[in-house]
């Protein structure tokens, strides 16, 4: 008697083990962390594996190495707000009028006119009608956060806290100095603080705190550094490692982006010490191409091969660095030659996430993930699409239709260009105009833009 109910309890015993194994087995895995990072006004030319030399990038490099590199990356405005706004929302940031920078910065001439202030909605951001990405992952069990720049309004209703994220560190505007000044604006949640780290650090220093108090748990991580746009402040410490640059508005520029590297390798490296390296999807891009407006360089990029700059719709504005790393599940190494866009950022990481898109929102962008790991054949897109006041674009396969800004050619010239038509395989500095040569091609680019932009909205 005694043997049996001994016999008995170990019996119980292993199938509760076995009980709890199989409860174990059965549980979902946990869902990938999501990380973007963003630079600001980044030259196409200057990281290593963009083919830059005199600035080492070895962080945001590493990117590349170990994930996938896009050679036709491209955002879908030229400049600071509108390509934030698009990049959060998945959707054509013309569609709901956010075409513009808060505020009225100038935006191209009228169609076939002189330049002309775009609209000033100072006070004004991204339509409270607009759902967010932040918001989708916060719906899908994750913590959000925000650690950088915002440029999507200032008021209270605008707030990162009020367009889904838990967290928030950093600054509201469109350009911060990156030293404690009386003009700092600093914020953590709402709260102003003083910040005496140089900025970029400090956002290094903030996305690895909030990595290590979340590493249990999935979250979505905007690490939006603004670096490289103005001012031009870097620390003594970086300038010292660029004395060989002559240039002094390159040697800034030079140093500022490699503090951004150094930024960019801690967070990495804490994703590597806390064991989430294949845990996390992570997404580089920047917000647009260099300002090299008017044959000059406001901050020292550069953006060869392209022509045009930052805030004109040719490529040096609208294409940028763009690479996606998920490490075991994306190959390493490899290069995409297709065209690719910002707003492919919201399906892409629902899907790792294991959200289905509902078709209600209406998002312009793509889920990558099969094209990239080859279950799935052809491209993302056909055709993309930029309006930016009376500049514009259009790319359909191989060709490109565009108006932009003529000060790109002949400050002070003002307006913008007649329609010019591109191929850009052979000609990507876009520097042989085969409108009159193919006539059949504008008339068909014309019209697929045309049908377009009966879709959009009145800019705000």
């Amino acid at each position: 008697m005694r043997f049996r109910r001994w016999a008995v309890n170990v019996l119980a015993a292993v199938w509760a083990v076995s009980g709890s194994m199989s409860h174990l087995s059965a549980s979902p895995p946990r869902k990938p962390n999501i990380l973007l990072i963003v630079a600001d006004d980044l030259g196409y030319a200057d990281l290593g594996f963009q083919g830059g030399a005199d600035i080492p990038t070895p962080a945001i490099d590493s990117l590349a190495a170990g994930g996938v590199r896009f050679t036709n990356g491209y955002v879908s405005g030229p400049y600071c707000s509108p390509t934030r706004a698009g990049l959060l929302t998945g959707r054509y940031q013309q569609r709901f009028g956010h075409e513009f920078n808060p505020g009225g910065n100038r935006a191209g001439g009228n169609r076939g006119g002189g330049n002309r202030p775009g609209p000033n909605f100072s006070g004004k951001g991204l339509p409270l009608e607009e759902t967010t990405f932040a918001n989708r992952f916060k719906d899908a069990g994750y913590v959000t956060g925000l650690v950088g720049k915002w440029h999507l309004g200032g008021g209270p209703e605008y707030h990162p806290f009020k367009r889904g994220f838990d967290e928030f560190f950093g600054f509201l505007g469109g350009a911060h100095t990156y030293f404690d000044k009386d003009n700092a604006e600093i914020l953590r949640g709402t709260e102003k603080l003083t910040e005496p780290t140089y900025l970029t650090q400090a956002f290094g220093r903030e996305a690895v705190s909030f990595i290590e108090r979340h590493k249990q748990e999935p979250f979505l991580l905007y690490l939006a550094f603004n670096a490289v746009h103005t001012p031009m402040e870097a620390e003594d410490s970086e300038l010292d490692k660029f004395d060989e640059i002559k240039n002094e508005t390159r040697k800034t520029y030079a140093a500022m982006l490699s503090s951004m590297d150094d930024a960019i390798g801690k967070v990495l490296s804490k994703l590597k010490d806390a064991g989430l390296e294949e845990e996390t999807l992570i997404f580089f891009i920047s917000d647009n191409g260099g300002p090299t407006m008017q044959g000059t360089t406001i901050n020292g990029s550069n953006n060869a091969p392209l022509r045009g700059s930052k805030r004109t719709t040719l490529e040096g504005g609208i294409r940028v660095p763009f690479v996606v790393q998920w490490k075991g599940k994306l190959p390493a190494g490899s290069v995409y030659n297709h065209p690719v866009i910002q707003l492919d950022f919201q399906p892409t990481a629902l899907a790792a996430a294991g959200v289905t898109v509902d078709p209600s929102w209406k998002l312009d962008g793509t889920n990558l993930l099969p094209f990239l790991d080859g279950s799935q054949k052809g491209i993302p897109h056909e055709t993309l699409y930029w309006r930016l006041g009376d500049q514009n674009a259009i790319r359909h396969g191989e060709w490109k239709l565009v108006q932009y800004d003529l000060n790109v050619e002949n400050y002070p010239t003002t307006g913008v260009s007649t329609r010019k038509l591109f191929h850009l395989p052979t000609d990507l500095n876009e520097s042989h105009d085969l409108s009159e040569k193919y006539p059949e091609k504008v008339k068909e680019l014309e019209s697929l833009w045309q049908e377009w932009n009966k879709q959009l909205a009145k800019p705000l």
